[in-house]
């Protein structure tokens, strides 16, 4: 076999394979992602190692490029289901139903005995919000594979978005005990804590998160979030909690929640001139966000441009018309005394 430019022995391209794993399972994916491109073309067009290239893209939230990778897998190798189970998450992330569907179609008509394919199917009900049928096929694919731990992991999902908290937890719990590098549980146990207002375990439960995966630019977010909540709570300035996000920002400048958020710490500290270039910023990189434009609002109103800021809500208004209560609120409030709401959510 010939890889990185020379001729190499089974053993010496296994060892090439197994690197690379292992690069991506302790998230160093750019890495991994060189590495792979130097195989042969025969080795990097199988579906295993396509699977891997996915996987990487993925945690690097390359969208794009990592359901490039599955696609290529399913063509190369239309039955082999391990791994498409993160492929139907990514597809879940961008909301592709009708890709998601088909994926789930296709997997069943290749094995209806593949866990894989039960929680294809799961993620698949799930993006249509229908969570109890998404819990039916998560049990299913747990019940055939009691060992996959992001079965666990989706099932927690499930739970949570029933706000079902204490089987979330469970479901969580059970599939760190299988995995306990699974930094995806580790995360659902902080977020359910999050909304439980338990900061401090929420804190806790996303630094081991980040501790897994430290590259990743979501869980900096809601570390972030954890951090500034429970400063809030606890009357203090959240500093720590606009550094978490400038990390965030600095690994993914495009992440539109962690700019959001960092814009909602500034506007805690008082700091409005600079939540303001954060928030135009964002206008531009998600024009279509109603919450933007309702903080835009009360920052306009902070700095005294009653005028501009009725601008802001009004768009507000006409982009999320399920927020009206809040947003004429905003709007009867503009010639009050300031008021300390900055609890928007994106």
């Amino acid at each position: 076999v010939h890889a990185g430019g020379r001729d190499c022995s089974a053993a010496q391209l296994l060892h090439v394979l197994a690197k690379c794993l292992h690069l991506v399972c302790v998230f160093k994916c750019s890495e991994a992602l060189e590495l792979l491109a130097d195989l042969p073309a025969a080795h990097y067009r199988t579906g295993w190692v396509l699977c891997l290239v996915g996987r990487a893209h993925f945690e690097l939230v390359n969208y794009s490029e990592a359901e490039r990778a599955f696609g290529a897998a399913l063509a190369a190798e239309p039955h082999r289901l391990a791994g498409h189970e993160l492929h139907s998450t990514l597809l879940w992330h961008v909301r592709a139903e009708s890709r998601l569907c088909a994926l789930a179609q296709h997997a069943l008509a290749v094995d209806r005995r593949s866990a894989h394919a039960w929680a294809i199917l799961g993620n698949c009900f799930s993006l249509q919000k229908e969570h109890s049928t998404a819990l039916k096929f998560l049990k299913r694919a747990i019940q055939l594979a009691p060992e996959l731990a992001y079965a666990h992991t989706l099932c927690g999902h499930e739970f949570a978005a029933n706000e079902d908290f204490d089987k979330a937890l469970a479901a969580y719990r059970q599939a760190i005990l299988i995995d306990e590098r699974h930094y995806n549980a580790w995360y659902g146990l902080g977020s359910i804590y999050f909304r439980q207002e338990q900061y401090d375990l929420s804190e806790a439960h996303l630094s081991r998160a980040l501790q897994l995966n430290p590259r990743s630019s979501p869980l900096q977010c809601y570390l972030g979030m954890a951090l500034h909540e429970k400063a809030l709570a606890e009357g203090e300035p959240p500093h720590r909690a606009l550094e978490v996000l400038n990390r965030a920002i600095e690994l993914d400048a495009n992440n539109p929640l962690a700019r959001f958020q960092r814009a909602r710490v500034l506007l805690s500290l008082n700091e409005q001139s600079v939540a303001l270039e954060e928030l135009l910023a964002l206008r531009e990189l998600a024009p279509k966000e109603g919450a933007v434009h309702l903080m835009l609002g009360r920052v306009y109103k902070r700095m005294n441009d009653p005028q501009k800021a009725l601008v802001s809500l009004s768009t507000a208004l006409d982009l999320n018309p399920k927020d009206a209560q809040v947003i004429k609120s905003a709007i009867h409030k503009l010639d009050a005394a300031d008021d300390d709401d900055v609890e928007d959510e994106m």
